[in-house]
């Protein structure tokens, strides 16, 4: 609203008055051809995205606001738990940021193929394996940031045990439950920082600007698409995390 304490004082992701399309109670989507919008709430990409990276820009800025509340710098040495979109997002911006070695976890098999193909140091699939003993055993130290992406109890405990002291827990991913617990002997002893992501904050600039010059690549996101009359496929698709989906386009 720029008018809040929150917007003066730079915090417009938790302005007191936010509206967000496509969210119950705030604002419709807009799958349509055209929208009437705020000029305040657009960015010109004209000549620097084609129309689908300008779509794919929204999960990666939150991506990279992620990284950077998160202290990503060239060395960094990180965990993502979760490869969707805003995971992988999470790991091509923490890749532009200099991080020396990106750790990831993910239970979908075609997902896992992606981020060893991204170049992730290891991937592990907590179904199978004890992910906190193997990162354990290949950073005994521990790590500077995990980024939990996926919203699960068992992912938050997970990175608060690979976290090195000091280290930051960002908790990125939205819990479909009301309370999380955390070990208070571990995150005391170690002083871990939490840092919550609302959405994201002064970024969406920075992220299409690394974007236009070829520093992040998010192409590899969009697997499928869908003419306008197809998107309740689209949602379908996504919703059933099938068919090695993970952003699937509709074009307008």
């Amino acid at each position: 609203c720029g008018a809040c304490d929150q917007c003066k004082i730079g915090r417009e992701n938790t302005c007191r008055n936010l509206k967000f399309l496509g969210t119950p109670g705030q604002g419709p989507g807009c799958l349509c051809e055209y929208i009437v919008m705020p000029q305040e709430s657009l960015v010109n990409v004209s000549g620097r995205l084609n129309p689908r990276q300008a779509a794919i820009s929204e999960p990666f800025t939150i991506g990279y606001y992620s990284a950077q509340q998160g202290g990503v710098k060239a060395g960094s040495k990180i965990l993502i738990l979760g490869a969707g979109p805003i995971g992988l997002s999470c790991f091509v911006a923490a890749r532009a940021m200099g991080a020396e070695k990106i750790y990831m976890t993910e239970i979908i098999p075609s997902r896992i193929e992606v981020c060893k193909n991204l170049g992730a140091a290891w991937v592990g699939n907590p179904q199978k394996q004890n992910i906190a003993a193997d990162i354990s055993k290949l950073e005994p130290l521990g790590l500077d940031a995990a980024f939990e992406c996926a919203g699960q109890q068992s992912t938050l405990d997970e990175a608060v045990s690979v976290l090195r002291p000091g280290g930051v827990l960002v908790i990125v991913g939205i819990p479909r439950f009301d309370r999380i617990s955390f070990p208070i002997d571990i995150i005391r002893r170690r002083e871990l920082t939490i840092v919550n992501i609302r959405r994201q904050n002064a970024c969406t600039e920075k992220a299409i600007d690394l974007m236009a010059s070829g520093r992040a690549n998010c192409d590899f996101m969009i697997t499928h698409s869908f003419k306008l009359q197809d998107a309740q496929k689209a949602f379908d698709l996504v919703d059933s995390y099938s068919g090695g989906v993970i952003k699937a386009m509709i074009e307008l």
